[in-house]
């Protein structure tokens, strides 16, 4: 079924903190996205080896970047994300943007994490929490390409500080993830799952493929993987300028801070 832009569109990415454009790639950018997405799995497991579960970015790599360029202009996209966001809010910079992809060996799952005040050593935490809400910054995109099943949120925590059972589940920072260590591939995708499944409010995010999740990477979310099923997942933004500036003004401020042994701030220590 063809993709309709509604104003649900609109309230689920600013009251749940994200909204899905079902269906919105048509099928032959579809079938151009995947052939080039098959060669970045071989790129990127030459260059990081069979578990890597990304290559970024898609512009520094010897693959067509035609099929890039038709994602990045398609006008249903350009037009949803404006409506949502603004026009100034564009996605598609192939100097930035990934792939995301299936690990070939083991089962493997990230953290629970809120991105920035939980993947950034260094970084000063006011300095995240005084940009919380503004909608200039931190809005990612995550555009199947085949059914992805991967991510877990949990919805409307992009407004809020973590609640009691939130900061009860990991007092600790940085975030430990599940204990992985020796075990079987059963046992790591049981594992795995149970740990996405320990966070008060998680919510598993179903994707089809041609389906545009757009999402605020503030709230809590982590990324569930397992080698049987594929995985070729467009993991994108939607810039500003003022997110490209407060982006490397970050990063230098936290690398300044490393260099005086200040790591990780707890938000709720």
């Amino acid at each position: 079924m063809p993709f309709t832009f509604s104003d649900s569109h609109i309230e689920t990415y600013h009251t749940l903190g994200y909204t899905v454009f079902r269906q919105i790639l048509p099928p032959s950018l579809i079938n151009d996205l995947r052939r080039v997405c098959d060669k970045a799995v071989e790129i990127a497991r030459e260059k990081s080896g069979s578990q890597v579960q990304r290559l970024q970015p898609v512009a520094k790599y010897d693959l067509d970047q035609q099929p890039f360029i038709d994602y990045a202009d398609l006008p249903e996209l350009v037009d949803a994300i404006a409506r949502v966001l603004t026009p100034r809010h564009r996605h598609g910079d192939r100097e930035t943007f990934g792939v995301l992809l299936e690990p070939k060996d083991h089962p493997w799952c990230t953290h629970w994490h809120r991105d920035w005040r939980d993947n950034i050593s260094g970084l000063p935490i006011a300095r995240w929490e005084d940009r919380l809400t503004d909608i200039n910054l931190f809005n990612q995109i995550n555009c199947a390409l085949y059914e992805d099943h991967c991510t877990w949120v949990v919805p409307g925590s992009h407004l809020r500080r973590d609640l009691p059972r939130e900061a009860e589940r990991f007092p600790e920072r940085p975030i430990p993830g599940p204990d992985l260590e020796g075990k079987s591939n059963p046992e790591r995708e049981q594992l795995c799952l149970a740990y996405c499944e320990s966070m008060p409010g998680a919510v598993q995010l179903h994707l089809n493929a041609g389906d545009f999740a757009l999402y605020r990477n503030t709230f809590w979310h982590i990324g569930n993987y397992v080698p049987y099923s594929k995985r070729a997942t467009i993991h994108d933004g939607a810039m500003t300028p003022e997110f490209r500036a407060w982006i490397p003004e970050t990063l230098e401020i936290s690398r300044k801070r490393r260099e005086e042994g200040l790591l990780w701030e707890n938000p709720n220590g």
